[in-house]
């Protein structure tokens, strides 16, 4: 595809391919195969230069930025032409080596072509900021192409696979998927039923890419390496029917870390939702869920960091929001939702204290545990008599067992 033909991609174009301006210039480029090469260096890995010599199984390389380095002849590495630089599907080098596709991988990138081919697969290295190749325009530009018609992407991938699921010709981790199930939301639109507005707000295809940003609400949170990192697996189901049309949807969650809603370290973060509540963006629910918008109000959850640079809380809070409304919730419903929410925020807020010359644990104030009990619908003397006195089972008979101050802790912080 030249520029021309790329012009169907609008703005995402220049994030998907070269020029053809540039490919021109590549292939007029000087280049003398007999002496170009990568060379293995400690810090840099590998380095572009040019072989000086080479005997009694030694290699001189003078590098491009000047530097003269002697190593093993097995640690020099051929130079692809410069018609290869960026190119898409690497298996096409002419020499392909581990400096040949690191140096082409880093080279895309700098470019923001973050999807590059090798072979059957699609090598996709994360940008950290948003990038304007996933719009209707896009999805619109690879549906019906051929692998080798378009440039690399996700919707490529998803698109053989769609056409490989139907028969037709020209069948060949947290963000890839949501592309896929936004690109399959979009080409196979179900038609000809009409939505009852009244039990719905939202069409299916809307609600499948709905789920996701509840999912994550929930289920996603800033860790040392990934700002939104899944703390859940989960395994989706998407059903097509007899037409290639979207039929349903099912996702089956698994292995959530249940451990960071109470603990998370200095440079983490917890569950998102938390936090997209205390942004006050909808003033009703701080009073409905009797919290402030001030995270070290809650220890539970102000243990790490509250505030992460490349994610807007309050921004990710209507995306939540819009998502409960799509999914079909109710009013009542999704109140409820935000209720048990901010019913955990409070759990962490709770003391006890050891009653005089007793070990036996007893609450330090009830405000806490009022807010609680309002919150669940419960009754706030039932809920601390249950962490205080639990009940258990001896035999076949149940008994009032005491509990101490860390026993009672320890409780809470597992509910």
């Amino acid at each position: 595809m030249g520029d021309a033909e790329m012009e169907c991609f609008g703005p995402a174009a220049a994030y998907l391919r070269k020029p053809e301006r540039e490919r021109l210039e590549a292939q007029t480029t000087p280049f003398d195969a007999k002496s170009a090469y990568f060379v293995a260096e400690p810090a840099e890995m590998f380095l572009k230069g040019t072989l000086v010599k080479k005997e009694g199984g030694k290699a001189t390389v003078e590098t491009l930025c000047g530097k003269t380095i002697t190593v093993k002849d097995t640690e020099i590495f051929s130079m692809n032409p410069p018609k290869y630089d960026k190119i898409e599907d690497m298996v096409m080098m002419t020499h392909l080596s581990e400096p040949s596709v690191l140096y082409n991988l880093k080279e895309r990138y700098a470019a923001w072509m973050i999807y590059t081919y090798s072979g059957l697969f699609c090598v996709t290295v994360n940008p950290y900021k948003w990038l304007p190749v996933y719009d209707s325009v896009v999805v619109n530009g690879y549906r019906g192409k051929k692998r080798i018609e378009a440039p690399p992407h996700i919707f490529s991938i998803s698109d053989n696979a769609y056409q490989f699921m139907l028969q037709e010709s020209g069948a060949g981790k947290t963000v890839n998927t949501k592309r896929v199930i936004q690109y399959f939301a979009t080409i196979a639109v179900a038609g000809g039923k009409k939505v009852d507005q009244n039990k719905m707000q939202g069409s299916l295809e809307d609600q499948i890419i709905a789920a996701n940003p509840l999912l994550e609400a929930y289920g996603n949170a800033k860790t040392v390496r990934n700002d939104n990192s899944s703390r859940f697996g989960k395994f989706i189901r998407i059903h097509f029917g007899s037409t290639g049309k979207l039929a349903s949807a099912d996702i089956e969650t698994y292995l959530l870390e249940k451990s960071r809603v109470t603990f998370q370290l200095s440079a983490e973060r917890s569950y998102h939702i938390f936090y997209q509540l205390m942004t006050g963006h909808k003033p009703e629910l701080i009073d409905a869920l009797l919290i402030t918008t001030n995270p070290y109000d809650y220890p539970m959850i102000s243990q790490g960091e509250i505030t992460v640079k490349s994610i807007d809380d309050t921004e990710e809070f209507i995306a939540t929001d819009t998502a409960i409304d799509i999914l079909g919730f109710t009013g009542d419903e999704k109140l409820g939702i935000y209720k048990l929410t901010g019913s955990v925020m409070h759990h962490g807020a709770m003391k006890f204290k050891e009653k005089q010359r007793e070990e036996q644990a007893e609450p330090d104030g009830t405000e806490v545990a009022d807010k609680i009990a309002y919150l669940m619908g419960l009754n706030s003397a039932d809920v601390l008599k249950a962490l205080c006195y639990p009940r258990v089972k001896v035999g076949n008979e149940f008994v009032t067992k005491g509990q101490t101050v860390p026993q009672v802790t320890s409780s809470h912080t597992v509910l």
